[in-house]
């Protein structure tokens, strides 16, 4: 089979496209034939060596993280799924570039069925990592939320989440996605560039961080006492929490059948949507790569690794169950 890997630390020069022996599933696994798999921060933060303390990887490399697909074949203790479902799931710290991956049964769901391959890879991750760090702030009704970097992946399908739960919600982003994140529901836009966050925002009950860095610590200062701030960069300052009398956390995604079909069930009522940039193949990773690096492309970057029309003949999505 076809996979994009890496076989040394580096750029995304280094990215190869290979042929590799198709994978067969475990016990507990099921091997799922790729259509979509897409392009995630952490992606080139692995492969550069910069996480190699903390995620050091071994030789050679297949990115890549969420992915849609169709089930090949099942372990002999997977009872869940079965040949031909539609499924979507998160592989962790890579894998999901190549045409075929093995991968816990414990970690897919089926795939919502209102969404194309294309658009269930571009959401997989970026979904269930929004919705829990909304889970984990206990947004609700009548709180105030400030997003910090609204118009990303994460941070756009937070947005919408934080909506949907009757928040008034606050939305930092880049200019030319102000509109977008007015369309997720956000009733106050801010252009992180043209204005600092702080001259507009006070006093609000959650700030759930996308960005890191300066843009974190400036965050404490917006919250009212005992609100909560959820990062999913870096792990907040301790010493910061306690001086603004705050929560503060940094989640780390756990991908779980239940947490997709949970996603899958919004994603199908409409209730959230995932936003695909641009549409690459595999054999155009390298380009997907750099592009993304340039800032050329508003929304996520998915890589078509197969045909849609060739999952015709699956049996099963999240809202056609059996």
């Amino acid at each position: 089979m076809k996979a994009i890997q890496t076989k040394q630390y580096g750029g995304e020069e280094q990215l190869e496209l290979v042929e590799i022996a198709k994978p067969k599933a475990g016990k507990n696994q099921v091997v799922v034939r790729v259509f979509a798999t897409s392009l995630n921060p952490i992606d080139g933060k692995l492969t550069s060596g910069s996480m190699k303390q903390m995620f050091p990887l071994q030789f050679p490399f297949t990115p890549g993280a969420d992915f849609s697909g169709v089930v090949d074949s099942v372990g002999d203790a997977v009872k869940e799924f079965q040949a031909g479902d539609e499924v979507w799931g998160y592989a962790g710290m890579g894998g999901a570039y190549a045409e075929y991956i093995a991968i816990e049964a414990a970690k897919i769901g089926l795939k919502p069925k209102s969404l194309s391959h294309i658009e269930a890879a571009a959401l997989a991750l970026v979904g269930q990592t929004a919705l829990q760090m909304v889970d984990r702030a206990e947004i609700q009704k009548g709180q105030s939320v400030l997003i910090q970097g609204a118009g990303g992946a994460v941070g756009g399908v937070a947005t919408q989440e934080s909506h949907r739960r009757g928040a008034k919600v606050i939305g930092t982003g880049a200019q030319a996605s102000l509109n977008q994140v007015k369309e997720y529901g956000a009733d106050q836009v801010i252009d992180y560039k043209a204005t600092p966050f702080e001259k507009s925002v006070q006093g609000v009950d959650v700030v759930l961080d996308t960005v890191g860095g300066e843009t974190l610590q400036r965050s404490f200062a917006v919250l009212k006492k005992g609100g909560a701030l959820v990062s999913i960069v870096q792990p907040p300052s301790e010493e910061e929490a306690a001086k603004h009398q705050v929560k503060a956390t940094m989640l780390v995604t756990e991908s779980t059948t239940a947490s997709l079909n949970k996603l899958a069930e919004l994603a199908d009522s409409g209730a959230i949507k995932p936003f695909v940039g641009k549409v690459y193949s595999l054999n155009e990773v390298v380009n997907g790569w750099r592009d993304s690096r340039s800032g050329q492309v508003e929304g996520k970057i998915v890589f078509r690794v197969a045909a849609e029309a060739e999952s015709g003949k699956a049996r099963r999505s999240a809202s056609a169950s059996e």
